[in-house]
């Protein structure tokens, strides 16, 4: 049922409201829904990584400017079509980008700037874990990189307090609490499912690893306590509202949900916790999470085992390229037709291009990219650069140049994916797909349908996106019946008047795009002799 003004203006101001603010990788979003999951105001910051001393990272300035920015102008929103001052929700949750290392003194100094995702500079500590654990370890992990810290003997180690994500940075900058959601844990040490805690088993080998060093400081203590889906993980303090609303109107007791990870979000938002299922999610970076029946037969460094923010086990296949060289050459594009005198709409623009890959060869007449803008783990791959490349004989036009960079952003996920359905024979009954590159109707999913041939859905809240789900997570927290599973609540409550729409792989796309894979497979020396001659400041 849906509120009409005056009840949803009451709703409002008794808190009967879910706040979730996710921190992407292009954007700081804030959604406030109603108890109906309907967003009820939102609002945004754009910002953009830096490459600062040979590291991903942005600054913690920015982190807190964004934040605020995200909130105000979603108060701004309320007040605008409520006339009311925001001074309570019902329950607040954060997420954000998963991985990643933020490291913190006693004195909740950060002692060195954030270290993203996106950095490939942890290889030999991710190599020396995963074979200590038999438990892959990817580069992208907590800790692997503070075991690469430790390997390099930075000065920060000894000093080291706490260790968390950026999501689990913000609530306890916001609650006093070192607390982080199960599956933002799972991207920070492997999660023993059993228990719902990190891996004993292996925080002792860590432990015996790094024995002789004698920090004053033992893993288990400098990592946040972990929560599952539905749990009160703290509340907003006084001095925190402070942070969040410098206004002062925000009051402080609001319970707080525990803090997931973007991946976790982008299943509760697409209804895809359940076994069997998953969801692709688009964007700077893409991937993959399959909730898993059973356990994979052996490790591969190419899957993530990662976990639902209640606890299931999921391969994630994921890829720390894909959007953005596309979104550079539609840039280009854009500068072209201004050059020309032409306004052009972000939204037009990106439709027409898209859909002149429709019109394409079904493997892109001959053509080859990759947007590497980083080092791309998948594939090898230690450091970013982009390239484009054809031979004389390829079929060079629009169409193409457009498939095959549309291809490319799916190449390496198609190579993580085919090693669960191929290798492991994972059965997946629906993938769910979300992000911005499906705002235009068809072609991703065309596109995501060819590169992992299955059925791929598009909900009518997909654009809703991870801070709408991070939402449901404090929804689910504040309004769950007892005892009652974050399934049931998705399946039953969230999702039951849902409507999606599915587009089954053309077997032409799908020939087209294995094609296409030989070709990709086989030209990755080139993109290695690029990062051997290319230096990054563009001279040799």
């Amino acid at each position: 049922m849906i509120m009409n003004h005056v009840g949803l203006k009451e709703a409002i101001a008794k808190g009967e409201t879910a706040l979730g603010i996710e921190f992407g990788s292009t954007r700081i979003k804030a959604v406030l829904m109603d108890d109906q999951f309907v967003t009820i105001a939102s609002g945004s910051y754009e910002w953009e990584n830096l490459l600062k001393d040979g590291y991903w990272t942005y600054n913690q300035e920015d982190i807190i400017t964004g934040l605020q920015t995200a909130y105000r102008e979603m108060k701004q929103e309320v007040s605008e079509k409520y006339g009311l001052t925001l001074q309570t929700v019902g329950a607040i949750g954060f997420s954000a980008m998963m991985h990643g290392y933020m490291a913190f003194d006693q004195t909740g100094k950060l002692l060195v700037p954030f270290r993203t995702w996106r950095n490939a500079t942890t290889g030999v500590a991710a190599k020396a874990l995963t074979e200590r654990f038999q438990f892959n370890i990817p580069e992208r992990w907590s800790i692997a990189h503070l075991y690469q810290a430790i390997l390099n003997q930075e000065e920060h180690v000894p000093q080291i307090d706490f260790v968390t994500t950026l999501a689990g940075y913000i609530h306890w900058l916001l609650t006093g609490n070192k607390a982080i959601g199960i599956g933002d844990a799972s991207g920070v040490f492997p999660i023993d499912e059993g228990t719902h805690n990190y891996h004993q088993g292996m925080v002792e080998q860590f432990e015996a690893l790094i024995a002789d060093r004698n920090y004053p400081w033992r893993l288990q203590g400098i990592l946040p306590k972990v929560y599952l889906a539905g749990e009160d993980a703290g509340a907003l303090t006084e001095a925190g509202a402070r942070v969040l609303d410098p206004s002062g109107d925000l009051q402080g007791g609001i319970p707080l949900c525990p803090p997931e990870g973007d991946a976790g979000t982008g299943m509760v938002a697409t209804n895809s916790v359940k076994k069997r299922t998953g969801n692709v999610s688009v964007g700077t970076s893409v991937f993959a999470m399959i909730v898993l029946e059973k356990e994979l037969s052996k490790v591969y460094p190419e899957i993530d085992m990662v976990t639902t923010p209640n606890g299931h086990p999921v391969g994630m296949v994921h890829a720390n390229n894909c959007s953005s060289d596309l979104n550079a050459w539609i840039g280009l594009f854009r500068q072209f037709a201004e050059s020309m005198g032409y306004e052009v709409d972000a939204g037009k623009l990106y439709s027409v291009l898209f859909n002149k890959a429709l019109e394409g060869d079904p493997d892109g007449g001959g053509l080859l990219s990759y947007g590497y803008l980083s080092g791309e783990n998948i594939t090898g791959i230690d450091q970013g650069r982009p390239l484009f490349v054809r031979s004389p004989e390829s079929n060079f036009n629009l169409a193409n140049f457009m498939r095959t960079h549309l291809f490319t952003a799916f190449g390496a996920l198609k190579l993580g994916m085919d090693i669960l359905t191929h290798n492991e024979h994972v059965a997946i009954d629906s993938i769910l797909a979300h992000g911005g590159l499906f705002k235009t109707p068809i072609v991703g999913q065309k596109i995501v349908a060819a590169a992992l041939n299955v059925p791929i859905s598009v909900m009518s809240t997909a654009g809703e996106g991870g801070a709408w789900g991070m939402a449901l997570l404090a929804s689910f927290m504040k309004n769950k019946e007892q005892s009652q599973t974050l399934e049931d609540f998705l399946e039953h409550k969230v999702f039951k008047d849902v409507e999606g729409q599915e587009i089954s792989p053309d077997p032409t796309d799908v020939k087209g795009f294995e094609v296409f894979m030989e070709r990709y497979q086989g030209g990755l020396a080139i993109e290695q002799a690029a990062v051997d001659h290319l230096l990054e400041n563009g001279r040799e």
